[in-house]
């Protein structure tokens, strides 16, 4: 005889599934939704669902969003003259959030990490070697993790970017050596942006 209902079950192997959750976790967030109204549990399956049925990547910087091109593409205030290379979208909200910046974004997805599987192929590279040769770009941000992943990754654009008619800029190190760049405070971020250095320099 089971202990557990099997669609009790289900729902905490599910939950398991999400990064950081373990089984305890998980069994206390499955109990949670099942405590509460059926309304409340409906409105969550709804809005899980709608992630995929109203989200998409924007067609130019790659970013999450309900329409395309996403909100900040589209803000004709920014300066379409620079693009941020970054990770992820967490990446993406912690550079927003220093305030130091008022370009354009072009998320890759993740870094290059052969151990994993991962390589420039996996990732939004290609696309934005188009970006760069067909817009009007003068400066490239590389804001990659100062980690061995999120430097050989912005070795590898360096390399793919660096005869083309740009400024090439890396993040400065007031981020700490081995920091992903989601866990830096506005201030540090802010600091870093403003200190960037030409990669020639940074890669000497």
């Amino acid at each position: 005889m089971r202990a557990i209902p099997p669609a009790l079950e289900a729902l905490i192997r599910e939950f398991s599934r999400l990064p950081g959750i373990g089984k305890k976790s998980a069994t206390r967030l499955a109990l949670y939704v099942l405590r509460r109204p059926e309304a409340e549990a409906r409105k969550l399956a709804e809005s899980l669902l709608s992630l995929h049925l109203s989200i998409r990547l924007c067609s130019s910087c790659y970013s999450f969003s309900e329409h395309d091109p996403c909100g900040i593409c589209a803000d004709q205030r920014r300066d379409r003259s620079i693009i941020c290379v970054v990770e992820g979208v967490d990446d993406m909200l912690a550079v927003e959030k220093s305030g130091a910046f008022h370009g354009l974004y072009h998320l890759l997805h993740g870094t290059i990490s052969p151990l994993e599987g991962v390589g420039p192929d996996e990732l939004k590279i290609k696309e934005l070697v188009e970006r760069v040769r067909q817009q009007e770009v003068h400066e490239v941000l590389l804001a990659t993790s100062l980690t061995v992943p999120g430097d050989a990754t912005a070795s590898y654009l360096i390399q793919l970017l660096q005869h083309s008619p740009i400024r090439l800029t890396r993040l400065a190190c007031g981020i700490p050596l081995g920091m992903d760049i989601k866990f830096a405070d506005a201030d540090t971020l802010k600091a870093s942006i403003d200190a960037r250095r030409d990669t020639a320099e940074h890669y000497r």
